[in-house]
């Protein structure tokens, strides 16, 4: 069974199980400040699984786009992936674990065609500290799934010590069978929601058990060991508690969150042990062997396993509909790394092409145009900015490489790390490879202490600059500075109108002559998109629209739809500027600068001049003219 027809069967499935379908979020989340990346399905549907009326009702079903780039360095091992389909379905209050279990076995056995043999579950053993029971419910519910079946479901305390025995049903603890977007409940801020959950496993079978080979040689063998014989599949999450002052307190509704790899089940659905030998990888693969002259994936598994996950992520990444270009911060940082790393790893397989990571990227759009069509949408920023940064970091590769030939075996410090990084843009991992490769010997806590040192004193001086910038970025408060501060304001949402809501302010500097402005734009604007925004502006302007602010938290502004960068350097409590009011408000946005009290007393506005400014970024001069 193919990948699309798995993705189709679950959403089909859960439809007639009374979910509707909705579309995946966006990997760029919205209002969550604690992560960069929607890394799980669960997280766009907080607000719904705290109470909040969902519009689609209380069973949902989708394949969310997730990407988890803490899994950068696991990538290469066969299983793990920084980009990944969650196939998810949620109960906001409605059914329990009486009907999720039975229905995801279902799913996997009489749609996907599973073996019930090859499956083990695991469920919450319980903590009295935070005054929650075992979950003996979802193994009573599990006995009979599997007793339907002809299989008599054991349960097991203690497996990851005394080893699975005859075990089907395993109970663990609060690493293992405890899910909250914090981890275990000890880790979980007030506020925070989650809930013991069940996993399910698909026995790889005996004779792929690398247990022996491993360093995990000496430890029992267990359905949630790491010795590759066992993998999860599938994960119900019964969300029912939050965190407290108090302590753990039951939510208004009880939840379910499920969510299962859709790369892992094509994996055992397909016959395989290996995620990137599944149609989900084959032809960016192809397209490796055919770019590196020839070279096997599987004499080359961890450089083809890197090229391939990376690139497929940051096309995912830059082909969102609020896609970011590669750069040093933030999530640019994280693309520009994957970007890099593969450039890196296919030098190491003989990659020797210019300009070959577009092609592989076509591979990649190509195969999910259809299924996520944001990629087709967005496919000339993918290409260009994939292009532009291959060269760059090409470019700046073999002078990198050449520093390691001046270091001694011994002598590294976290300064070196730390100056390749900042001059050739080698990360960190890439440092330590490369001294590895050419055997030169480090003490790698010191490295990496030193580095993190220098790396958290570059991001707040970073921070300091960018806050001055956005303080400072005004000449003075006189009259015309303030009136084309005000402009500034009319003007990015004029863009965002015109061009998107990928449009964000990336700096300006205004005097009392001209605005400078930079934004996120991948492309040129036409003469056509530049008389769009002057027109918004100057009606606006006309509109004689007044221009008030209110002081509010940084939650507030975002609920509110506050335009703005949204970091702890504006403080805790912000000042949000409407330009209008009622049902016509042209433009929210946080600010602290000055601005006039009517848009009527601004002028004319008119672009002088509009060009790039780095990749990805677009600068626009323009002034007030008067009337």
């Amino acid at each position: 069974m193919t990948s699309r027809e798995i993705r189709q069967k679950y959403l089909d499935f859960f439809k007639k199980q009374g979910h509707a379908v909705i579309p995946s979020a966006s990997l760029l989340p919205e209002n969550d400040p604690s992560t960069l990346f929607t890394s799980s399905g669960m997280q766009p549907l907080v607000p719904y699984l705290m109470g909040e009326k969902h519009p689609e009702g209380t069973r949902l079903a989708d394949s969310q786009k997730s990407f988890r780039a803490e899994d950068i360095e696991e990538v290469g091992d066969n299983r793990h992936s920084t980009f990944f389909e969650m196939l998810g379905n949620w109960s906001l209050g409605d059914y329990f674990k009486k009907e999720q279990l039975p229905w995801f076995f279902e799913f996997l056995t009489k749609e996907v065609g599973l073996d019930p043999k090859r499956l083990y579950v695991s469920v919450y053993s319980g903590n009295a500290e935070i005054g929650v029971e075992r979950d003996t419910v979802s193994v009573e519910i599990w006995k009979e799934i599997f007793k339907k079946t002809g299989i008599e479901a054991r349960d097991i305390e203690d497996a990851d010590k005394k080893g699975m025995g005859d075990g089907r049903i395993f109970y663990y603890g609060d690493k293992k069978n405890w899910w909250s977007r914090s981890g275990a409940p000890a880790n979980m801020p007030v506020g925070e929601i989650g809930g013991p959950d069940s996993e399910v496993f698909y026995d790889l079978g005996a004779e792929l058990n690398r247990h022996e080979k491993s360093k995990w040689k000496d430890e029992p063998c267990h359905v949630n060991c790491d010795c590759g014989r066992f993998i999860e599949i599938g994960n119900s999450v019964f969300i029912e508690f939050v965190r407290t002052e108090k302590g753990f307190e039951p939510l208004p509704q009880k939840n379910v969150d499920f969510g299962g790899g859709l790369e892992r089940i094509t994996m055992v659905s397909q016959g395989q042990d290996n995620i990137f030998e599944t149609d989900l990888y084959s032809g960016i693969l192809e397209k490796i062997t055919l770019l590196s002259g020839g070279k096997k994936y599987r004499d080359n598994m961890s450089s083809f396993e890197v090229i391939a996950d990376h690139l497929k992520a940051a096309c995912f990444i830059m082909g969102d509909d609020k896609g970011v270009a590669p750069s040093n911060t933030d999530q640019g940082y994280l693309v520009r790394r994957l970007i890099r790393r593969a450039v890196r790893y296919g030098k190491q397989i003989g990659i020797n092409k210019d300009h070959w990571t577009k092609e592989a990227a076509g591979i990649v759009i190509e195969k999910y145009r259809e299924i996520y069509p944001e990629l087709a949408r967005n496919e000339k920023f993918i290409i260009n900015n994939l292009d532009e940064e291959e060269t760059k970091f090409a470019k700046t590769l073999n002078k990198g490489l050449k520093e390691f030939e001046k270091m001694d075996s011994g002598k590294v410090t976290g300064q070196d790390a730390f100056n390749l990084f900042q001059t050739y843009g080698f990360p960190l991992e890439m440092f330590f490879e490369e001294l590895d490769r050419n055997n030169i010997k480090y003490d790698k806590d010191s490295v990496m202490g030193e580095y993190n040192r220098q790396m958290q004193k570059h991001q707040d001086m970073s921070r300091t600059a960018a806050a001055g910038k956005f303080k400072g970025g005004l000449a003075d408060h006189s009259e015309e500075v303030t009136k084309l501060h005000t402009a500034a304001h009319l003007m990015l949402s004029a863009l965002r109108r015109v061009l998107g809501d990928h449009v964000h302010q990336k700096g300006s500097n205004i005097t009392a002559e001209r605005l400078r402005f930079d934004f996120s734009h991948p492309e040129k604007m036409t003469d056509e998109q530049k008389q769009a925004v002057e027109r918004l502006v100057n009606e606006a302007i006309a509109g004689g629209f007044p221009v008030k602010y209110e002081e509010m938290t940084l939650d507030e502004a975002r609920v509110y739809g506050a335009e703005g960068v949204f970091e702890s350097k504006y403080g805790e409590k912000v000042k949000v500027y409407t330009v209008g009011e009622g049902n016509n408000i042209f433009s929210k946005e946080i600010c602290g600068g000055p601005h006039v009290d009517n848009t009527s007393s601004l002028g004319k506005f008119k672009i002088k001049k509009e060009e790039s400014s780095g990749s990805g970024t677009r600068r626009i001069k323009a002034v007030l003219e008067n009337q």
